[in-house]
């Protein structure tokens, strides 16, 4: 199996997703998963980390975030969370050994309709594998939290979240969330699609080609897919960039 790639460029929105070790299912209790999200939430706390939509599943996470700083918030970010949640886990179960895969997987979506179709592929997650039949029944994912903001210990960054949809307001971002889940759920929209965990970048071509540009790897191949314009880049080698090449790249 192909190493995951973690690459980051600063301004950019990522999908990260992230599996527990050999596909275990780790992440299966709900003290554990409600711990990853109390570690999430420290992380938007204690490095600025911008979260957009989440979700844990029983044995993988998957997280949406802006880097908007580009100060390796995402980077420390991932190593707190996973080393804590492992490291809590592995406590209280007399366990030792990794707790996740070695890596994890990153990419680059663009803003407006390629960032609203990824959001939602998160939300439907737990749809997707028959544990639930709405996001909203999912305890530890965004959408609650997008429908209904706590008031305490909030994660998503709803206002960020609002200006990348190009919503005017959080109460139009909320009303149009509610929308495109119901839509989807109503059209059946929920086979799983490889390009939001495997791909590279996914959106306009201009988006791609300018990822591509910055990342500097000739090996990367443009491939448009027919949905609606949609561009994906993929690494024609067969295996994920390197995080050595990726990390600060201007």
């Amino acid at each position: 199996m192909p190493r995951a790639n973690r690459h980051y460029l600063p301004g950019y929105v990522w999908h990260i997703t992230h599996r527990c070790n050999n596909r275990a299912f780790l992440l299966e209790a709900a003290t554990d998963r409600n711990n990853w999200r109390r570690w999430l939430w420290e992380t938007t706390s204690r490095y600025g980390l911008t979260v957009l939509n989440f979700v844990a599943t029983c044995n993988h996470i998957h997280l949406l975030v802006y880097d908007r700083a580009g100060d390796s918030a995402v980077a420390r970010s991932m190593q707190l969370v996973q080393g804590a949640t492992g490291q809590a886990y592995n406590r209280r179960r007399g366990r030792r050994g990794a707790f996740w895969q070695d890596r994890h997987h990153a990419v680059a979506v663009d803003t407006n309709d390629y960032l609203w179709r990824c959001l939602i592929y998160i939300d439907l997650n737990m749809v997707r594998a028959r544990i639930v039949s709405h996001p909203g029944k999912w305890c530890v994912g965004g959408y609650n939290e997008i429908q209904h903001p706590r008031s305490r210990y909030r994660i998503i960054d709803l206002e960020q979240l609002a200006e990348l949809t190009e919503c005017s307001t959080v109460q139009e971002l909320q009303s149009a969330h509610r929308d495109q889940v119901e839509i989807a759920l109503s059209r059946g929209r929920l086979n799983r699609d490889s390009i939001w965990t495997e791909a590279i970048a996914v959106g306009r071509q201009t988006f791609v080609d300018t990822v591509q540009s910055r990342l500097g790897l000739s090996r990367l191949q443009r491939i448009h897919d027919g949905d609606r314009g949609k561009w994906v880049l993929r690494d024609t080698e067969g295996r994920y960039v390197r995080e050595e090449s990726l990390i600060n790249s201007s």
